[in-house]
């Protein structure tokens, strides 16, 4: 009978330690599973963001390279125009020194040859001269806003891996934040 009782005993008691320890086990797994649900997120929104990072970073070189192609064009229109606007200026001062030396002499022959071969010759290179310079200087502002395109939309990229670099460190500090389950109080015996 003796054994009866303890055998009793010990089944109510087993049976209220089990009972005790269900709704912490319970709660030991919920927590468990949400931790793992929320690193899965962090996992997932880490991926996704790494990806586009990738993503970015290939359009940026490539803006990259695009804005130096630009950069290129504009500073070799630059230098055209500013070898034209030179040449532009002898040849104005050929055409003022022809001029003076026509003024000048008193010899008819070198005169008409001045007024009949030189100063046409140099008026129509003068010419020449300046529609190039003048269409260079077109190039180069059309190489300038071009340029100034190309470097907005690069600077959109490195905006864009500025905010994607923002959101990884983000996501970095909430899983530093994020208590763990390995903090819980262990059941009372």
């Amino acid at each position: 009978m003796h054994r009866l009782i303890f055998l009793l005993g010990v089944i109510v008691m087993s049976t209220s330690v089990l009972c005790q320890n269900s709704p912490t086990d319970s709660q030991n797994l919920r927590g468990l599973l949400e931790e793992v649900r929320q690193l899965r997120r962090d996992l997932q929104t880490t991926t996704v963001a790494a990806q586009r990072v990738q993503i970015a970073l290939y359009r940026a070189q490539l803006q990259d390279a695009a804005v130096a192609r630009m950069a290129k064009l504009v500073e070799e229109a630059h230098s055209k125009v500013i070898d034209l606007t030179a040449q532009r200026k002898r040849v104005a001062t050929q055409i003022e020194q022809s001029e003076d030396q026509r003024n000048r002499t008193q010899d008819d022959n070198q005169r008409r040859q001045i007024e009949e071969e030189a100063l046409p010759q140099l008026r129509g290179q003068l010419e020449v001269v300046t529609n190039e310079e003048r269409q260079w200087r077109a190039r180069a502002n059309e190489a300038e806003g071009q340029l100034r395109v190309e470097q907005r939309k690069l600077d959109g990229l490195h905006a864009l891996l500025d905010q994607l670099d923002q959101t990884l460190q983000n996501v970095g500090r909430k899983s530093d934040n994020t208590p763990l389950v390995s903090h819980r109080s262990e059941p009372s015996r």
